[in-house]
């Protein structure tokens, strides 16, 4: 026998010995603590959502599930130490908005947002809702694009390119409107500079917007998303206020480094979906003005895919200059 064919047989005896082995290990998932790794900081709705799903998946699964906080650098720095983790199921990210978005704002990644991760499932979404000062002469949409065509009017966001910067971003330009952005440190700075006057309108979340249009701080115009919010099923959609087709919401998610087995991924994804079905998380994610949203890996695969391709053409329509 010559030394190729001897190499090649045993290359294929190693394999063939390996393969029960490996699905004896994708078997046993989980046989050890799983990371979820959050590229935000403590007490963000990112790191919140991830510690109710992790202690839910504790339970379910039998091992704990515990949240490494790595932020930084619009969530790049957490991502790619999941992208060039071990793909075993023992390391994953739980992955927010900006995920699609930095491809389009930075000129280089250190990692390839859909060849380098594996999709789980989507986990929840939260639908932005359009905020003015209640003293802005605009009750409604419609009247909110006539009023910006006579006078210029100015966006708040939380830094450019978040979710709000770009919603308003989306907004401007299916408008036909000019709008002036200005950034902020966070969402208390920018409602501070709402009530003040200083700033005419804001894409914010639920969460935070709630409790100040409950006291009559601020005034709901719209929401985001194609549907109304159950949170607050008064408030009409962008789209039905006169701009058809408009729709954006912020999306949290599971993905798992490339490679992963897929006997993991389903597993996984099954036992997400049954804690998503859990009445208490539902409760819980109402809190944070968010809805359980879990769906395939090919589905949460097709939205990612989607969202790059949509926001990479808000980001050049709006001539933001990747970093």
């Amino acid at each position: 026998m010559t030394l190729r064919r001897r190499t090649a047989l045993g290359v294929a005896l190693g394999a063939f010995a390996a393969a029960p082995a490996a699905m004896g290990q994708e078997q046993d998932w989980p046989s050890r603590p799983v990371r979820i790794v959050v590229p935000t900081g403590a007490g963000g709705i990112t790191d919140i959502l991830a510690r109710i799903l992790a202690q839910r998946l504790s339970d379910r699964l039998g091992q704990q599930f515990v949240v490494d906080n790595r932020p930084g650098a619009s969530g790049i720095i957490g991502t790619e130490h999941v992208a060039r983790s071990r793909p075993d199921g023992y390391t994953l990210l739980m992955v927010f908005p900006s995920h699609p978005v930095n491809p389009s704002l930075k000129q280089r990644l250190p990692y390839d947002t859909e060849r380098d991760l594996a999709p789980v499932t989507m986990v929840t979404m939260v639908t932005p809702v359009l905020v003015v000062p209640p003293d802005l002469p605009a009750r409604n949409v419609s009247e909110l694009i006539a009023l910006a065509r006579r006078e210029r009017l100015t966006f708040a966001s939380v830094g450019v390119g978040s979710l709000g910067h770009l919603t308003a971003e989306m907004f401007r330009i299916a408008a036909g409107i000019e709008l002036t952005h200005i950034p902020f440190r966070g969402v208390p700075q920018v409602q501070t500079a709402l009530l003040r006057g200083e700033v005419s309108m804001f894409f914010d979340t639920p969460s935070t917007a709630l409790p100040m249009m409950r006291e009559g701080r601020l005034r709901a115009l719209a929401v985001g998303t194609a549907t109304r919010s159950p949170a607050m099923p008064e408030v009409p959609t962008i789209a039905e206020s006169g701009l058809p087709g408009f729709e954006v919401f912020g999306w949290n998610g599971i993905l798992a480094p490339a490679g992963t087995p897929r006997p993991i991924i389903e597993r996984l994804n099954a036992a997400i979906h049954a804690v998503m079905r859990e009445p208490e998380v539902a409760r819980q994610l109402a809190e944070q003005g968010a809805e359980p949203a879990p769906n395939s890996p090919e589905e949460f695969a097709a939205r990612i895919s989607a969202d790059i391709a949509k926001w990479a053409s808000v980001v050049r329509e709006a001539g933001i200059r990747p970093e």
